[in-house]
């Protein structure tokens, strides 16, 4: 008795411990999710920690698409895309739509931060075809469609159509709308308010890109997100340096450079650098506008050489695909030659057995003409 009673202790104290290291990982993912726009290298590195003891492919999955969203926040695209690839190769070993869309979306917003444009939207064309097969009416499906909208639009706005860019925005604030848990979506309405402002701001609408920027940061303090307040209020002080109100631009942009202090985010620096750089040399600062123009110019420099990386990664990729794509064809064209020569090996024979049956016949019915001409 004391022996059972031993044993059904230590299997629940066995999945006390499971359910509680099964509780913890989940928190642990939940903090880094909520680090990833102010400080992308904690994200990293508890990504890294607990990919380590990952067993579970949809968890490795989520954990890869994690570290790349936040290498992506620092714009390292090269480990990022290393990250996102990894996803994608794993989430091909399981039959789960839900899984399956958001890699791909996440490839797609990897292409396009690279401004691989015609590869984001072929990305975003194959998510779709999962897309269908998640229930409607669902916050995944909410989501996903909020989501690939919002990356539409941003390729449509760098392409400088910003009408058509509008439309796709605001049919991605539609869906996030409909998402029952609101705070899981301010700091992606935060971005799409920034890109409204924006393509506002393109379209000489003031009034309603001061409006959007004002979104944009409101949904960034609801999420504690600074970075993305940082980037409304980049949004923000453009306005203002628009109507020549340059110190006004200043504060705002001060404001922007202390709360992205953190983030290791150089195209976030690299604008704010730019602005303040604009906006000192219109009040004829040229001491501030020489230090702040040479910060623009390293961000600048360093995001090139993120860029150039990353793209001789996509080439190998694409080299690798291709490669595999041959092999597949090669293989197929293989079979085909095997089959090929089997039928013929078959037919052949065949053939010239009937060839020579009728032949045969041919002799025989020759034989039996002559024969009656004969007797006639």
């Amino acid at each position: 008795m004391k022996l059972t009673l031993k044993i059904i202790f230590c299997v629940f104290l066995s999945i006390v411990f499971i359910n509680g290291q099964k509780t913890s990982d989940t928190a642990l993912i939940k903090k880094a999710k909520q680090e990833i726009y102010d400080n992308p290298d904690k994200t990293i590195q508890i990504g890294e920690q607990l990919l380590k003891k990952s067993n579970n492919i949809k968890t490795s999955i989520e954990l890869y698409m994690l570290l790349s969203t936040a290498n992506i926040a620092k714009r390292n695209f090269d480990e990022s895309l290393k990250y996102i690839l990894k996803a994608k190769e794993l989430s091909q070993k399981i039959n789960d739509p839900k899984s399956q869309v958001s890699v791909l979306i996440s490839v797609a917003i990897q292409y396009q931060q690279m401004e691989l444009f015609s590869k984001s939207l072929e990305t975003l064309n194959e998510a779709d075809q999962y897309l269908t097969q998640i229930p409607e009416n669902t916050p995944a499906r909410y989501i996903e469609t909020a989501t690939s909208n919002a990356i539409r639009g941003m390729i449509y706005k760098s392409q400088s159509n910003s009408e058509i860019a509008l439309e796709k925005f605001l049919i991605s604030i539609d869906n996030f709308e409909k998402v029952p848990s609101k705070k899981t979506t301010y700091s992606n309405m935060s971005v799409v308010y920034y890109n409204i402002g924006y393509c506002y701001l393109n379209l000489n609408e003031i009034d309603k890109a001061e409006q959007a920027f004002l979104q944009s940061r409101n949904y960034a303090q609801k999420n504690n997100a600074k970075s993305l307040e940082a980037f409304a209020l980049k949004g923000m002080s453009e306005l203002h340096k628009q109507k020549h109100e340059n110190q006004t631009a200043l504060n705002l942009l001060t404001e922007a450079e202390h709360l992205s202090k953190n983030t290791g985010d150089i195209i976030l620096n690299e604008g704010i650098y730019k602005e303040m750089a604009d906006n000192y040399l219109a009040i004829g600062e040229q001491d501030l506008y020489q230090l702040y123009n040479k910060k623009y110019m390293e961000m600048s420099f360093k995001r090139k050489q993120n860029e150039l990386m990353s793209i001789n990664q996509v080439i190998d990729n694409h080299n690798k695909e291709t490669s595999i794509k041959s092999k597949k064809l090669k293989s197929q064209y293989y079979y085909l030659k095997i089959i090929s020569f089997a039928i013929a090996g078959i037919l052949i024979p065949l053939l010239l057995y009937f060839i020579l049956k009728i032949r045969k016949q041919n002799k025989k019915f020759q034989k039996e003409i002559q024969q009656i001409i004969r007797t006639s």
